[in-house]
């Protein structure tokens, strides 16, 4: 481990790190993030008026796809047997935009933190995608994991 970062081997040369002595076990995370964006965007959206059409749930299947594809998109990812996938859009009138959090589930030797975060960020590109028609100056961020649980290192709670 090169400087507490597990994916440098020594020599400080990326690498995929080998999971095959950690014991399977069941694990999750949960990641959120959040989509702002101009008042008259938010109402086409919560009216389900977008011309490409359901923007909610598209994202959500989107964002589900995203968390099954992670490991050919992040380069170090390992391919994962996900047995649950969830993303959840909320509208929320006091951004306003849509609250985004997804929930990803497997058991085996490493942790699905990347697939939860992936979600979320396809989830919230596709918002994007959806209504920049409308909207080129909607805004992305937050995302981050809130909760991990399993493995050795045990469960980790956002503050």
């Amino acid at each position: 481990m090169s400087g507490g970062l597990t994916h440098f081997d020594a020599k400080g040369d990326a690498h995929m790190v080998d999971v095959s002595d950690k014991a399977v076990t069941a694990r999750v995370a949960v990641a959120e993030g959040f989509v702002t964006m101009a008042r008259e965007t938010y109402d086409i959206i919560a009216e389900g008026r977008a011309k490409k059409g359901d923007v909610i749930a598209v994202a959500r299947l989107a964002g589900i796809m995203g968390a099954k594809k992670t490991p050919e998109l992040i380069p170090l990812c390992h391919p994962l047997p996900i047995t649950k996938a969830a993303v959840e859009l909320t509208l929320d009138p006091d951004l306003p935009g849509l609250r985004i959090e997804a929930t990803v589930k497997t058991t085996g030797q490493t942790g699905v933190e990347m697939e939860a975060l992936t979600a979320v960020s396809v989830a919230a590109l596709t918002v994007y995608d959806m209504a920049k028609a409308v909207d080129k100056a909607m805004t992305i961020g937050g995302i981050r994991v809130i909760l991990k649980d399993g493995g050795k290192s045990g469960r980790y709670e956002a503050s």
